[in-house]
């Protein structure tokens, strides 16, 4: 059914669901898999900002070597995990964006035919005051969008 399948992590639990479903759905396909993690810009959202704060040169490298780190610390295990399975994997980290453009875009130009996702499942206030990066891939993605609870 589904040719190639978009997981995106971000190293959590919750992710970790999505991780494990999106896994077993693509050993059932006999799909292959990218998995994604996006790291925001130095400074989060607010990077976007303007002029609020600039970093300097050694504060971005240092970031950026921080974020390499912690991408492959999150690759590891669902690597060893897909090679398990015997899914076909690749990983992709895709610094300094926002993570659901980052995921839709990463889906469209991976050639992606589906995006398994997780969700923590805040609703009201919380939903509105820590945003949903799941809820805006479900209105921007292209392809088909399973979300994993």
């Amino acid at each position: 059914m589904f040719r190639h399948i978009l997981i995106p992590t971000d190293g959590s639990d919750v992710a970790n669901i999505g991780i494990n479903k999106g896994l077993e759905l693509a050993k059932q396909n006999g799909s292959r898999v990218t998995i994604v993690t996006v790291t925001e810009p130095l400074g989060g959202q607010f990077a976007f900002a303007g002029d609020l704060w600039a970093p300097s040169d050694d504060d971005i490298a240092a970031y950026n070597a921080s974020q390499a780190q912690l991408a492959e610390k999150i690759f590891d295990p669902i690597r060893r995990k897909a090679m398990e399975l015997s899914v076909p994997v690749e990983t992709v980290h895709i610094p300094w964006r926002l993570p659901a453009t980052a995921i839709v875009q990463a889906a469209d130009e991976k050639g992606c035919d589906v995006i398994v996702i997780s969700s923590h499942g805040r609703t009201g206030i919380d939903h509105a005051v820590l945003g949903s990066q799941t809820a805006r891939v479900l209105a921007a993605a292209n392809v088909p969008v399973l979300v994993a609870r």
